[in-house]
């Protein structure tokens, strides 16, 4: 086989950190134009009216959800193919981007129906009869974007673990103005299109996720050094190994997410019992966390791709080396945000604020002391993707989940509660136990990683 990377062409500390650059920062970039697309769904849907708003948040509350739910399969692609290549064994490479398809096509056609029949859902969930059907217009248009969105994460996947990021950044950013474009277009009738309201922000998702994919399926199979690869050769062959490789990793990073996931869910909900000016907070202090989040998670992804390498080439010292470099660079991210929130808390918040808000006063009175939290918040949440990053460059995604789970779930959603209602800290102490969960999880999951890491090499 001909390495289309060096295994590592210069093994130095500082090999390390420009190797991690060069693969974080369009990783960093195509996160932060990802972010990109939801907030403009959201604001073009707000132009609309209320009740548009207000559907369209249910109905893009539940896809993803569902997609998430079945991310997993595409996310475990990287750790195998970073794992192969490292080996020198593009065999293995082909068969996990394939069976991932595969288990994609599966997830979808049983998912696809929860999608389609929603409206039910909805309503037992206390949704008032016009926004449900509403919703549910939405999402069987949406549904057609299921399998496209996960089709498209397991070649972002593929890719990044052969560290070509640079296309993952161009396609997200192309599908941000794209979707900008049909949004407008579609949503209101403009140039000609017609007015389908809420349709059309779903048939933008659709058209978005089917211009990304298309841009980085065509990079995929015609690139001359990719060819050897061949991941689409005999597609339609089942390769039941690689399958059960590829859904053996990849519930448990599903359930991972979907625990992540509910733990902030959970906690919009504790918000919510403390009256519509604190939920309104916590949806803008969430809004400036989830952004700067996204400068960890690239570098998480780059840690998955530098650690399987290692893993698969058997270099001992460069696993040590890319583990202790990103994560060091994610701590050092990690507080600058953090000195950032506590000394720019105010103008921060209202870049999420209308000056004429009636409301603004109370939101920002509890939105300070929240992004204060955040700050410590910001360290934990860093450290527990980082590691999560690194444990799936070794292919550990079980044990993590079980630790994940007990972290967010058992200890952070319990802090929250108690801290906000029996003791009485309200929104700060909602924040202050999803900093604990969070920070509880990267304790477990460091354990976990410093232990494994001995017997990786």
């Amino acid at each position: 086989m001909t390495q289309i990377v060096p295994p590592q062409a210069d093994p130095s500390w500082n090999g390390h950190i420009r190797a991690t650059l060069r693969l974080g920062l369009p990783l960093i970039g195509s996160q932060l134009a990802f972010i990109g697309l939801g907030v403009t769904d959201t604001i073009m849907l707000g132009w609309l009216g209320v009740e548009p708003l207000a559907a369209g948040v249910l109905g893009t509350q539940l896809f993803f959800l569902i997609m998430i739910a079945g991310s997993g399969m595409a996310n475990a692609v990287s750790p195998i193919v970073a794992n192969a290549m490292g080996a020198g064994d593009p065999r293995a490479v082909r068969r996990s981007v394939r069976m991932a398809l595969w288990g994609s096509v599966i997830y979808c056609v049983i998912a696809g129906w929860i999608l389609w029949f929603s409206e039910p859902l909805f309503g037992l969930l206390g949704q008032e009869p016009v926004l449900a059907a509403a919703a549910q217009d939405y999402l069987r248009i949406a549904v057609w974007s299921l399998p496209v969105a996960l089709f498209h994460n397991t070649l972002r996947s593929y890719l990044t673990a052969l560290e070509y990021a640079g296309i993952i950044l161009w396609a997200t950013v192309i599908g941000l103005f794209l979707n900008i474009a049909v949004n407008y277009a579609f949503i209101f009738g403009n140039w000609g299109a017609p007015a389908l309201g809420i349709r059309g922000a779903a048939v933008a998702t659709l058209v978005t996720s089917i211009a990304m994919l298309a841009i980085m399926a065509i990079y995929a199979v015609t690139r001359r050094d990719l060819l050897q690869f061949e991941i689409l050769n005999r597609v339609w062959q089942p390769d039941w190994a690689a399958l059960r490789e590829v859904f053996r990793l990849g519930w448990p990073i599903s359930l991972t997410l979907l625990a992540e996931v509910s733990l902030f869910s959970i906690s919009s909900v504790m918000m919510g019992w403390l009256g519509v000016v604190a939920l309104a907070a916590h949806g803008i202090a969430l809004q400036v966390i989830s952004v700067i989040f996204m400068i960890p998670l690239g570098l998480a992804f780059a840690a998955t791709v530098r650690v399987g390498r290692a893993v698969g080439r058997k270099d001992r010292q460069g696993l040590y080396r890319a583990s202790v470099t990103v994560t060091v660079m994610s701590v050092a991210i990690a507080v600058l945000a953090a000195v950032l929130l506590i000394l720019l808390p105010e103008p921060l918040i209202w870049l999420f604020l209308d000056k004429d808000n009636p409301d603004a006063a109370g939101i920002i009175a509890i939105g300070v002391p929240l992004l204060a939290v955040a700050a410590v918040f910001q360290i934990a949440d860093t450290l527990q993707a980082t590691t999560l990053g690194l444990l799936r460059g070794l292919k550990d995604t079980k044990v993590p989940m079980y630790m994940a789970v007990v972290s967010y779930l058992m200890f952070g959603v319990g802090a929250a509660y108690v801290l906000a209602f029996p003791l009485g800290f309200e929104g700060a102490g909602v924040w202050a136990g999803l900093a604990i969960g969070l920070f509880l999880a990267a304790v477990l999951l460091g354990w976990r990683f410093v232990g494994l890491m001995r017997h990786a090499a």
